[in-house]
C-alpha cells in the first residue's frame, strides 16, 4: 500500500471524529429546540443535517424518506450551523477541506460541497488547508476533548 493509500483512510478518520464532534453538539441543540420530539428524530435529524453539509444524504429507507419530510428543518440547521456552533468553524472548515481533497484524490470531485459551506458561512476562506499532521492533531484533540476517542496510529499522519 502506497503512503497515499495509507493517508486517505487516516484522514477519513479525522473528518469523521470532527463529524461525530458536530453530531454530539448539534444533537444538544436540537434536544433543546425540539424538546418534545422523541430523540430518534432529534438523532436523525442530526444526521441529517450533517450528512448534507458534508454532501454525504443517506438514500435508504427510512433515511431517504426522513430528509424529504424534514428537508425544511434540515436546510434551517444547515443555515444556523455557523452561528450557533462558532467554535466548530476552524474544526469543520478543515474536515470540509480534507474530504474534498480525499474525494479528489479518489476521482469524486464535488466542489458545490466548499461553495456552499461558505454560503452558510462554515467555511473559513483564510484558514490555510492543514498538513495531514496538523489535521490529525485537531481531530485527536477535539475528539478527546468531547470524549470520542481516535485510537492512536503507529507513525504520524
Amino acid at each position: 500500500m502506497t503512503g497515499e493509500n495509507r493517508l486517505l483512510p487516516i484522514l477519513r478518520e479525522g473528518v469523521d471524529v470532527i463529524k461525530m464532534v458536530l453530531f454530539k453538539k448539534l444533537r444538544e441543540g436540537l434536544t433543546e429546540r425540539y424538546p418534545e420530539r422523541e430523540r430518534l428524530f432529534v438523532n436523525q435529524l442530526a444526521g441529517a443535517t450533517i450528512n448534507e453539509l458534508f454532501g454525504t444524504p443517506n438514500r435508504e429507507a427510512p433515511f431517504l424518506s426522513f430528509r424529504i419530510a424534514n428537508r425544511a428543518r434540515i436546510e434551517t440547521e444547515l443555515a444556523g450551523l455557523a452561528g450557533d456552533y462558532p467554535e466548530l468553524r476552524a474544526p469543520l472548515s478543515d474536515a470540509l477541506r480534507v474530504q474534498f481533497l480525499c474525494d479528489s484524490r479518489e476521482g469524486l470531485e464535488n466542489p458545490a460541497l466548499l461553495t456552499r459551506a461558505d454560503a452558510l458561512g462554515i467555511l473559513i476562506r483564510d484558514r490555510e488547508v492543514p498538513l495531514p499532521d496538523t489535521f490529525m492533531n485537531l481531530a485527536r484533540a477535539l475528539g478527546e476533548e468531547h470524549g470520542i476517542t481516535l485510537p492512536p496510529r503507529f507513525g504520524s499522519a
